[in-house]
């Protein structure tokens, strides 16, 4: 048994174990996406199944509380030498898209298994409808790649070579999937060795102690910390741009609940299932990892020595009634559940933001837009395909300092790869990359930069993928008199005359010499512009962050010649000052929640829950078309009055929804 005061060098072992594996991984894959961008998971986990150790800095940050329990129950029986792997989203919620391909091996020790080694990787392609396999456009699973249930793919040691033929024959660059893979078995192998090695110097009891130790104490880590907020329910609203193609905007609703060392997350009132592919497959888990990766990212940033384990998810409980966006039912596709994840911790992000204002940052951007391509290269005259890098918008201003620019907060896991090595394996050309001016949200501490990238094509018919383009319609939100970031935006040959915005569309064809620019959004300020110190202004517009238009328009700071100008500047601050709001969302959002109200958009979630799931996404978008002109709960209950005549095949809402309605 451990002493809880030397817990900790337990506690660190596994964390090297677990960054041997990520090393291993790192250093072995074949795809640019992991071993450059880094879109990747490796873990130890215990005989049940529950993460008890991940590694710092290398990798995802999503899944610390992952189990595999449900994976594990859904083999037969294992031996020593075997590796199981699953990429099918709805078999046991493990897997949440089809390109995510877990991987998990027994770890025995005296004839039984004391724990497993695991983790995924983020395959290129698994075939399917679009190249990289994920697009909005989407609308069932079956579209989004080959999948499979919990099996074997190893067996004492050997590859199935049945199944390697199988995903060899069905994605687009088999050597990449296959390498990657390979690749982290042999990671899974590295921390089996180290998990034996841990074995033999603590002895098996200890290790087994330790580890149910660690996830206790995650858990009382985080039960302190919610203790040290005040109870309360807090609501918060965010908004994905678009709920299936340049269709209708697409919330999510949180209703947070703390009492005492215990939190209740209520997202009831978000939009039901999507006929598009942003759904995120919970399978109504209470503490689906997919559901808290927000609430790690509070936990972390009020705590940045916790433990990350499954141990955080225990005092938290996920209420995502069936058939809404955050708990589809298959087949609903949701190969894009990426985009509804960065909305959903925007969301917790905000809702935690009211509890503990004095302790949180303003939104990140929240489109981590992770772009490929599909192109011919001249020059072997092969088809290649290759993610080229995310565009990452910045950090939320932070209490303390500005946001981080061009990869910040809740998607800083994401590493950019050098274009030295894109134009390596791609035959495309880098035109621009760095950070947008003015992107970030004006606020005593600014708002991280966002990221601009373009790059030039030279063959025809090369396919482009962006996935996750969002924010081009609703701005990541200020916090405390912070003002909103700039939005995101895609275009195609900037400055030509064929010149075309693609706003959030995720794929594209270009023919030789097209320009693709993308830009994200930026990170939200926190505070009041007026109150940043004026050096720090000048400094920003001296380097470029800030035009010396924006520094008078947004932080009433006027300069001359690379200098302040004090007089003018405190005249134009006396003149600017206003009071401040809690939450700045910008005019887009400020406009569509006029006609959009709470109350309206509640009762329009309440009459689609009343319906049968097959209907209610069908619903939404009737009810949408018709409220042109309209505004409030009125509004939407004569607009879906028209719907019911209309479509007398719809099935009769339940009796609260019919009184609502009427």
């Amino acid at each position: 048994m451990f002493h809880p005061m030397n817990l900790q060098v337990f506690a660190n072992h596994t964390r090297a174990a677990a960054e041997n594996m990520a090393y291993t991984l790192q250093r072995t894959a074949h795809s640019a996406f992991v071993k450059e961008t880094e879109d990747f998971t490796v873990m130890l986990i215990n005989h049940r199944g529950d993460t008890f150790g991940v590694p710092m800095g290398l990798g995802a940050t999503w899944y610390p509380g992952l189990t595999y329990t449900r994976a594990i129950d859904m083999v037969d029986s294992y031996k020593p030498g075997d590796v199981a792997f699953t990429n099918d989203p709805y078999s046991c919620y493990v897997a949440t898209h089809a390109p995510d391909t877990h991987l998990w091996k027994p770890v025995f020790y005296d004839g039984e298994i004391i724990a497993w080694t695991g983790g995924h990787i983020h395959n290129t392609d698994m075939g399917g409808a679009v190249p990289a396999s994920l697009s909005r456009a989407l609308t069932e699973v079956h579209q989004e790649g080959i999948r499979f249930p919990p099996m074997k793919l190893v067996n004492e040691g050997v590859f199935d070579e049945d199944i390697l033929k199988i995903i060899t024959t069905n994605v687009r660059k088999p050597d990449l999937n296959i390498g990657d893979i390979k690749a982290l078995v042999g990671a899974l192998n590295t921390g089996e060795r180290k998990i034996i090695a841990m074995v033999d110097k603590f002895g098996k009891d200890a290790f087994l102690a330790g580890t149910e130790m660690l996830l206790d104490h995650a858990e009382a880590q985080a039960r302190a910390l919610l203790r040290s907020m005040p109870d309360g329910t807090w609501e918060f609203v965010d908004y994905a741009d678009e709920d299936s193609v340049e269709a209708n905007p697409c919330r999510l609703k949180l209703t947070l609940t703390i009492k005492g060392d215990e939190a209740i997350l209520d997202f009831t009132g978000s939009d039901p299932q999507l006929g598009s592919s942003l759904n995120v497959p919970s399978g109504g888990d209470p503490r689906h990892t997919i559901l808290l990766v927000g609430v790690y990212y509070v936990l972390y940033t009020l705590n940045p020595k916790i433990l990350l384990n499954t141990g955080l998810t225990r005092p938290f409980t996920c209420i995502t009634p069936r058939g809404s966006v955050l708990n589809p039912v298959s087949p609903a596709a949701v190969g894009m559940r990426s985009l509804t994840c960065a909305r959903l911790r925007s969301v917790v992000f905000g809702a935690f933001c009211q509890a503990v204002p004095d302790k949180l940052p303003a939104a990140p951007a929240g489109n981590n837009c992770i772009v490929n391509v599909m192109t011919t290269d001249e020059r072997t005259g092969r088809t290649v395909i290759a993610a080229v890098n995310p565009v990452v918008g910045g950090g939320g201003g932070m209490p303390h300092r500005d946001g981080t620019n061009g990869s910040g907060a809740d998607a800083a896991y994401l590493k950019n790869t050098p274009i030295e090595i894109t134009e390596t394996e791609i035959p495309i050309e880098f035109v621009k990359y760095g950070l947008a001016q003015d992107s970030g949200g004006a606020g005593r501490w600014r708002g991280g930069l966002a990221t601009e990238m373009a790059f030039r094509v030279f063959s025809p018919g090369s396919r482009i993928t962006a996935r996750n383009r969002d924010r081009s319609l609703f701005r990541p939100w200020g916090f405390l008199g912070g003002r909103a970031a700039g939005l995101s935006d895609m275009v195609l040959n900037p400055g030509r005359d064929d010149y075309r915005r693609l706003g959030n569309i995720d794929t594209a064809i270009l023919q030789p010499g097209d320009v693709l620019e993308i830009r994200s959004a930026g990170g939200g300020g926190r505070g009041d512009p007026l109150e940043r110190e004026i050096w720090r202004v000048v400094q920003d517009v001296a380097r470029g962050y800030v035009s010396q238009e924006a520094a008078e328009r947004d932080y009433g700071v006027v300069i001359q010649d690379g200098v302040a100008d004090e007089a003018a500047t405190q005249a134009l601050r006396k003149k600017m000052r206003q009071p401040t709001s809690q939450f700045h969302y910008g005019p887009e959002r400020d406009t569509y929640e006029a006609r959009w109200t709470r109350a309206a958009y509640d009762l329009l979630t309440d009459i689609l829950a009343g319906l049968p799931i097959h209907w209610r996404f069908f619903t939404k978008t009737e009810i949408f078309r018709r409220m042109c002109g309209r505004s409030g709960p009125a509004g939407v209950a004569a607009a879906f009055s028209e719907v019911r005549a209309r479509f007398r095949e719809m099935p009769q809402p339940v009796p609260i929804v019919k009184e609502a309605a009427e």
